[in-house]
């Protein structure tokens, strides 16, 4: 069962919909006991970095996130989902992340062009991957962002697809069991659908 965490932000309804038409055994839940069952774990996030953490903190669930996580459980944030597993970001100072991932997230810099970075764009993927989100897809393939800040690794190693808007964003991550998009993969029509079907049925993040 793929556990699609409910801490009160998210697109959480379009996310659930996705899953539930390729078929997977998917359940929205905030229930602790669920998530400590769960096969699989889906971390969205829309809004402030800063108040995606209180409501992670609220929820109760980051203790359980974390156990289920050091236990190998495979992971995919999605958008602030993402962003708040590094360290911390440039849009909430005062919150820390669920430091995951080593780094921070900072603001596009892209003079020039419209914050937040809003609509279609391609992605360039690390075809060195071995078995990641990507694998059957086109090379650059469209997918949909609505985002004003991204992930700055302390290790690039973990960056698996970048996009160009203004200057070179990080668009995924993943190390081990953890993966993520800053990207909306659940808006991003059968490109997206594959990228989720992929997390389905595979298992490490890379």
């Amino acid at each position: 069962m793929i556990a699609i965490m409910d801490y009160g932000v998210g697109n959480l309804f379009s996310v659930g919909k996705a899953f539930l038409y390729l078929g997977a055994d998917a359940a929205i839940t905030s229930n602790l006991d669920v998530l400590r069952r769960a096969e699989k774990i889906v971390l969205p996030g829309v809004g402030a970095f800063g108040d995606c953490m209180k409501n992670l903190r609220d929820s109760g669930m980051i203790p359980v996130l974390t156990e289920r996580v050091k236990a190998g459980v495979p992971l995919l944030g999605i958008c602030v989902g993402l962003q708040i597993l590094f360290e911390g970001s440039d849009e909430s100072p005062e919150a820390e992340g669920l430091g995951f991932f080593r780094g921070r997230v900072r603001r596009i810099q892209a003079e020039g062009l419209k914050i937040p970075h809003m609509g279609w764009n391609s992605l360039s993927v690390k075809r060195e991957v071995k078995a990641d989100l990507f694998k059957g897809l086109p090379e650059n393939p469209f997918v949909y962002f609505v985002h004003s800040y991204h992930a700055a690794p302390e290790d690039e190693d973990i960056v698996t697809a970048t996009a160009d808007y203004g200057e070179r964003l990080t668009a995924a991550v993943a190390k081990d069991n953890i993966c993520a998009t800053q990207f909306h993969p659940e808006k991003s029509g059968d490109v997206g659908l594959r990228i989720l079907k992929n997390f389905i049925d595979g298992g490490d993040a890379v």
